[in-house]
This record gives C-alpha cells, sequence and structure tokens, in this order.
C-alpha cells in the first residue's frame, strides 16, 4: 500500500511528517511512500533526498489519494475531500476541541487517528507526538528567554568583576519542564522549579534544579488519565503565595501547565508587576489560552514594568528539522504497530486501548470519545495505614531495639557454649565462616541502593566469601592449595574493587558535581 506525505498548508508551519530518513524506516515496513513536491523544503529536506531515500515526489493530487496519509495537522475541508474512503488519515486532530472533524472524517468515510491523543500509558510512549512536541518546545523557551534577556545565564569571573548566574523558575516538570530545566541548567542558569505532584521532586533534582515547596504541601495525586488532581482552595492559595514569592526574585519564568488543552492561570498580572524589568516570561501554555494573566498567543508583549511576556504558539516549528525527524519517528513507531506483519498492510485493531484511544473515526461511524483507560499514574490507596503508623512509633521502634540487642547476645551466649563444647578442628571453619559474613555484609552494605540489585548483592557477597577463605588458606605448605587461593583472592578482589569503581562512576554521572 502506498503512504502519502503532503505540504503542511498551515502558515507558518514548517514541519513536515516524514524524513528522508523516516521514509526509509516506512518502506522497510513495505510499504510505498509518495512525497508532495516541496513538502520538507521549509525543515530543508529538499525532494532529491526524499527521491534517494527512495520515496517519490509527485503532486498534491496523488499524495491525497494514497491508501494512507499521515500530516503534521489535520487537512481542512478541501484537501479532506480529495482523501478517498477507506483511506487511513494520520495526524493531529484536536479531537477534544474539533468534534466537527470526527464527524466528518466519519461522512467522508476515512479512518482517522489522532497522534495527539495517545493514550497517557507506558506502551504509548513511542507515539506520543505531544510529548516529543513538548521536549522540543520546552528547550525552545530556553532559548527564546535567552534571546529575550539582557544579562547571561552563566555566571562569569572575569578581570573586569563577576557577574551573578540568572534565575530561573520553571513551573511544571512534565516533559515540556524537565526539558526547560536542562535546557537552562546546561547554560549556567540557577534553576528553581515547582510542580504540584510532589513525586517529581526527585526528578527536578537529578536536572540539577531546586524543588520549590509551598508552605501548604500539595499531596497531590493523579487522575485515572494521568494529570493531576485539581489543588483544593487552601492550597491553592498556599501555591498562588509561593508564585509570587519566585516570580519576583527570578530573571526568567517558564510555565508549561497545560491539561486537556486548557491552560489554568498561574501567573496574575500582580506578580508580572511586582517582578524586574528586563525580565521574561515565556508562557508554554499560550495555545491554551496562557498561564500568565497577560499573555496574548502569538504574540510579544511588554509590560508598564518593562517585563517581556512571550507567548508564542509556533516554537516547535522553529527547530524544524529535529522536530520534523522525532515527529516522523512517531508515525513510524504508529505504522509498526499497525502493521505486524511488515508487509505493507496497516491492521487496525480496536481491542488494542493504545489504537482505541487515537482512533476518532472509523467504518463510517465516529468513535471520539474513546472509554477510559486505566494508567499507572493513578497509584492505589495504601490499606495499611494502621500498620504504618506501628512503625513510625517512637515507643515501638525502641521496643524492637531492644528485642534485638537481646536476641542477639542470646545468640553470642549460645554460640559461646557450642564452641566450647565443639572439637578443636572446627573453630577454625566458624572463624572462617565469621569472617566471610561479616566481609559479605559491609561488602554489600556499602553499595548504593539506587544500584543495589538482587545480582550485584549476591556476586558481592560470594566474592567477599571467596576472598577471606583464599587470604586464609595462603600460607598453606601445599604448594597447589596456594597457587589456588592466590588466583581465588586475585579474582574476588578484581571483582569486588571494579565493582566499587564502575559503581563510583556511574553515581557520578548523575551528580551535578561529577
Amino acid at each position: 500500500m502506498r503512504i502519502g506525505v503532503p505540504r503542511e498548508a498551515r502558515p507558518g508551519e514548517r514541519l513536515v511528517a516524514a524524513t528522508p530518513t523516516t521514509v526509509g524506516q516506512l518502506r522497510k515496513l513495505g510499504y510505498d511512500v509518495v512525497v508532495e513536491a516541496g513538502a520538507g523544503a521549509a525543515a530543508s529536506f529538499p525532494d532529491v533526498a526524499y527521491a534517494e531515500a527512495g520515496a517519490t515526489v509527485v503532486p498534491a493530487a496523488e499524495v491525497w489519494s494514497s491508501d494512507v496519509v499521515t500530516a503534521v495537522t489535520a487537512p481542512g475541508a478541501d484537501a479532506l475531500a480529495a482523501v478517498r474512503p477507506g483511506a487511513l488519515l494520520v495526524a493531529m486532530m484536536s479531537p477534544a476541541t474539533r468534534p466537527e472533524l470526527p464527524a466528518a472524517l466519519a461522512a467522508a468515510g476515512v479512518t482517522g487517528l489522532a497522534l495527539d491523543a495517545v493514550p497517557r500509558i507506558s506502551r504509548a510512549q513511542a507515539l506520543d507526538v505531544l510529548s516529543t512536541l513538548s521536549n522540543v518546545a520546552g528547550y525552545r523557551a530556553v532559548i527564546e528567554a535567552a534571546e529575550e534577556y539582557g544579562g547571561m545565564f552563566t555566571g562569569q569571573v572575569t578581570a573586569a568583576g563577576k557577574t551573578a548566574p540568572a534565575e530561573v523558575f520553571v513551573i511544571g516538570a512534565g516533559v515540556a519542564g524537565l526539558a526547560a530545566i536542562g535546557a537552562a541548567v546546561s547554560l549556567g542558569a540557577r534553576v528553581r522549579a515547582y510542580d504540584v505532584r510532589p513525586e517529581v521532586a526527585e526528578q527536578i533534582e537529578s536536572m540539577g534544579a531546586e524543588f520549590v515547596r509551598a508552605d501548604l504541601p500539595a499531596q497531590q495525586g493523579a487522575s485515572a488519565d494521568g494529570y493531576a488532581d485539581a489543588l483544593t482552595a487552601e492550597q491553592e492559595a498556599s501555591v498562588a503565595r509561593m508564585y509570587a514569592q519566585e516570580t519576583a526574585r527570578a530573571d526568567v519564568v517558564i510555565t508549561t501547565a497545560l491539561v486537556r488543552g486548557t491552560a489554568p492561570t498561574t501567573i496574575t498580572a500582580a506578580m508580572v508587576a511586582a517582578m524586574r524589568p528586563g525580565s521574561v516570561v515565556v508562557d508554554l501554555a499560550a495555545s491554551g489560552g496562557g498561564n500568565c494573566e497577560l499573555t496574548v498567543p502569538g504574540e510579544r508583549v511588554v509590560t508598564e514594568g518593562g517585563v517581556v511576556v512571550l507567548g508564542w504558539t509556533d516554537l516547535t516549528s522553529r527547530m524544524p528539522r529535529h522536530t520534523s525527524q522525532l515527529f516522523g519517528t512517531n508515525v513510524v513507531h504508529l505504522m509498526t504497530l499497525l502493521t505486524p506483519e511488515r508487509d505493507g498492510t496497516p491492521v487496525l485493531d480496536l481491542d488494542d486501548p493504545v489504537q482505541r484511544g487515537m482512533t476518532v473515526a472509523h467504518d463510517g461511524g465516529v468513535l471520539w470519545p474513546p472509554p477510559p483507560v486505566q494508567v499507572s499514574a493513578a497509584p492505589a490507596p495504601q490499606a495499611e495505614v494502621p500498620a504504618l503508623a506501628h512503625r513510625l512509633d517512637p515507643r515501638a521502634a525502641e521496643r524492637r531495639r531492644r528485642r534485638s540487642t537481646v536476641l542477639a547476645a542470646l545468640a553470642a551466649a549460645l554460640v559461646t557454649v557450642a564452641l566450647s563444647a565443639a572439637p578443636p578442628d572446627l573453630h577454625g571453619h566458624v572463624m572462617v565462616f565469621a569472617l566471610a559474613v561479616v566481609a559479605g555484609y559491609y561488602v554489600i552494605s556499602n553499595v548504593s541502593h539506587a544500584l543495589h540489585t538482587p545480582l550485584m548483592a549476591q556476586t558481592n557477597a560470594v566474592s567477599g566469601i571467596i576472598l577471606v577463605g583464599a587470604l586464609l588458606q595462603l600460607g598453606s605448605a601445599n604448594l597447589l592449595v596456594t597457587v589456588l587461593a592466590f588466583v581465588a583472592a586475585s579474582v574476588a578482589s578484581i571483582n569486588i574493587f571494579g565493582g566499587f569503581l564502575v559503581t563510583h562512576r556511574m553515581l557520578s554521572m548523575f551528580r551535578k558535581d561529577g
């Protein structure tokens, strides 16, 4: 079957749904690929590059008449009329805000798969173009802020004096927020970030930023569709106070809160008025109305106090080459899922929650909205609260410590009595066993919990026992025993010390000073 890649008709759109690299991947799935002339020109992909990858460059009419049409955004009425009945259309469709589109697809007999409606489950991440675009937008937001900001992001120490690093505050630690944090930290800024989900604090700190906590912790979970639950009135007031403090000290503020296509207001006009002249607000949620009260979607606003508010909605199109490559890779992953036999024939399985969640129209019927999908983002409630309270009781902990001490003393006394009545030859074996236990315990306990897998624990414990036993046999009068003991001690030492060296190097990769 044939896959068609049209040229995007939306004004200012520079992306393309397939690149020469992804064309080759689609052909490996058994598809013929046709590309509209000039489709990739704005993203620096000339027609000759597509031809070299195995695609055929054709006029628009031939593209839209293909068996499968993949585009960045859904076509308009004129282009949709050129799609043949029974064809498969793959594009971003915004079905939640454009209910007329699924109906139009159904009326035309076209099966529509919305790339921006991928269920938020782990198995579907490779298809999620929203994550792809959010990652690019988060990175580009920092570039835009650096362009507008009147100073350097990183601190400088020169003969003429030193400059402090820029203060960056990021609201939201989703894909876009983490990308913005990473880019700002890489430029040398001092980054602080906040998210209503307290469990992402570790992710923020792992990126080199500082997690900001409100006076009243949100303790917020996630709903069944993977989005954060709504805050209470008290939590909202606490978070608003924190936002006011953080924006007043920041040089750059980047907001990313977008829930189901709608942007809640997080930065008020009063907060912007309290910011220093020359500060910058980059609103990544401008397409949903904006998180900042002064945001105008698609425009640059300068307040009376000299604060720049950027509401750009085309950040991903400002980096068309890499964005198109990532977007095209998402399409390849989807077509791989739809083509299990790799025979160039897509097979839609509506029993698959991923495919069903993306399908907005099929066989002349509207299938939007899809049935809810249970995701792992909604944790199961804790069922053993009394047991947890018991474990946190200091008096109970003290009683357990006393009981452990008494049992240890009793065990030591029993071992002493047993050894006093045991044959002398047994004493040496017990000593070897005791030393091996002590060595194995310290070898295991000094491995970081982040890398403390059962396999590593087992191999280190065995190596510790081997090392102790080998050292005790090195003084044997038997030459063969001495040689074997030396070899065993050498091999065990390599395993133990090499393991610690690798662990240290791996952990240093996740440290800011590493």
